[in-house]
């Protein structure tokens, strides 16, 4: 039992939760069902996982770059609460469940694969982080409510595999539209931020131009470009917060701001003020190599992909983390972060005058590397239904998603709800909640209770993917009648002429479909 216990922990924390290798293995095997040559494989699945390694060295650059000003933030304004990390209260959970997780994340993974080969549900989720996470919460909400160990991996594998399945179907309609074809999907448990995007710009924005569209002098034109944006942006917000802490705090404390992560104390005003313009910089770079991650494992996963599909599930659509999206709306990304950040110090506000007095809900900061990442996918999915003022109204739900589903979520985690921090994105927050609540009603009731959940999820999953998806429903049809859809650049090569940035997808990639009927 030992063996099988170090085998499981071995396939889920050294390949399985590692998004990299995931993704490489699975590129091998679609280029060896497509029988390409065996250089051709070895070289694919190399590329594909320095691809994604681009990416995760983007997302570090970003989460060093904003630490920071995250404690500028917090420092200016005096706010003290719970900070939602994912990989934080994951590894906190570890200690006591990691067994527990890793089985339930295999069964769960499997039954995923089963569901898309039998199901209309035909999408396979290859984010492997996300998969770890929602396992260790399943883990943790079924096991502090008394559920034996055969119980959590059983409940808890057949609840993650309906997740994997379910949740890019409720957004693909939205995925559609932001990409303009069927190649890819989003695996990523902040769907229900994305959702609330994509329909606010609906309402919202159906007569708004693109983000992309923004006409600049013709001595700002420089702006265009997304990383001298991003990074002037991210300049102009670090001076501003650098110089309020400052005023506040005074030089002792805001001096050691840099000194947190790695970095050095300021030594003085001059030196305190050049270091925030580093980190704006700093931060231009880490979007830029995030974007090219993307770009690189799109050339390669996609093609391969279709062998996959071939062989295993025919029809599969790869799943992929949310910055896949970032390159279809870059100016979206920024202001959706924005946005989302000003939504969750609004809910912020709301918890403490209103929510926590009242209900005892914990007060939640606003975290930017979960408002960069679901913030700047919601601001695209907010930007392709209702252009700038979706990209705003979507990007600003979205934030106050992560600000009060955390806060409720902290009910079910039971000893884990004092450890000060939480899962941080949408999806966790809600389907925790419910399978939290209804794990307490028994050995029983609660099984029944929790199994009811995953049908009725996976259900609505089905109903949306045959009677929505299948069909063809565009979700920004009515904006094209003002903002006809045109041609556009590649992922990465600038903004689009049309009201929303769709995409050609990567050279080799398979062909989208044709509209049913």
């Amino acid at each position: 039992m030992d063996v099988l216990v170090s085998i499981a922990k071995f396939l889920v924390n050294e390949i399985l939760s590692v998004p990299a290798y995931l993704i490489g293995l699975i590129t091998a095997a679609g280029l060896i069902a497509l029988r390409k040559s065996a250089g051709q494989v070895v070289g694919g699945a190399i590329k594909a996982t320095l691809g994604f390694l681009l990416i995760g060295a983007g997302a570090s650059l970003v989460v060093s770059s904003l630490a920071p000003l995250g404690e500028m933030i917090q420092g200016a304004t005096g706010a003290h609460g719970v900070i939602p990390t994912n990989e934080a209260i994951v590894g906190i959970a570890q200690a006591e469940y990691g067994a527990r997780v890793a089985w339930l994340m295999i069964l769960g993974f499997a039954v995923s694969l089963l569901l898309a080969r039998f199901t209309p549900l035909r999408y396979v989720f290859l984010t492997g982080h996300h998969m770890l996470f929602m396992a260790t919460l399943l883990t943790m909400v079924l096991a502090t409510a008394g559920h034996a160990s055969v119980v959590v991996v059983v409940v808890g594998g057949v609840l993650l595999g309906i997740m994997l399945v379910a949740m890019p179907a409720f957004a693909h309609p939205w995925t559609k539209r932001v990409t303009g074809n069927n190649t890819v999907a989003i695996g990523h448990f902040g769907t229900a931020g994305y959702i609330a995007a994509g329909a606010a710009g609906q309402l919202v924005g159906k007569k708004s131009r693109s983000t992309e569209d923004m006409k600049l002098p013709e001595g700002l034109r420089f702006l265009r470009d997304s990383m001298v944006a991003t990074a002037l942006s991210m300049l102009l917000i670090y001076l501003i917060m650098a110089v309020v802490f400052l005023v506040k705090a005074g030089e002792e404390t805001a001096f050691k701001a840099f000194a947190g992560d790695g970095g050095t104390a300021a030594t003085d005003v001059g030196n305190y003020l050049m270091q925030s313009v580093m980190q704006g910089l700093q931060f231009g770079i880490a979007v830029a190599v995030i974007l090219f991650g993307v770009r690189t494992i799109l050339g390669e996963l996609v093609p391969a992909f279709q062998g996959i599909a071939q062989k295993l599930v025919p029809g599969a659509v790869p799943s992929l983390d949310a910055p896949i999206v970032f390159p279809y709306a870059q100016n979206a990304v920024l202001i959706g972060f924005i946005s989302s950040f000003i939504g969750g110090l609004v809910s912020l506000g709301l918890l403490s005058a209103v929510f926590h007095p009242a209900f005892g809900l914990a007060l939640v900061l606003p975290g930017l590397v979960p408002h960069f990442f679901t913030g700047g996918a919601a601001g695209v999915f907010g930007n392709a239904t209702g252009g700038r003022r979706g990209a705003v109204v979507g990007a600003f739900l979205n934030g106050v998603l992560i600000t009060f589903l955390p806060a409720l979520l902290l009910k079910v985690l039971g000893a884990f709800g004092e450890e000060n921090t939480t899962f941080g994105d949408a999806d966790f927050g809600w389907f925790g909640s419910i399978v939290g609540n209804a794990a307490k009603a028994g050995s029983v009731g609660g099984v029944v209770l929790m199994l009811v959940v995953g049908l009725v999820v996976l259900g609505a999953a089905i109903v949306m993917q045959k009677r929505v998806v299948d069909v063809g429903w565009d979700p920004g049809a009515k904006r094209d009648a003002y903002f006809p859809r045109d041609s556009a650049p590649d992922p990465g090569e600038g903004p689009a002429p049309s009201s929303y940035a769709k995409i050609t997808p990567p050279e080799g990639a398979p062909k989208p479909p044709p509209p049913p009927g």
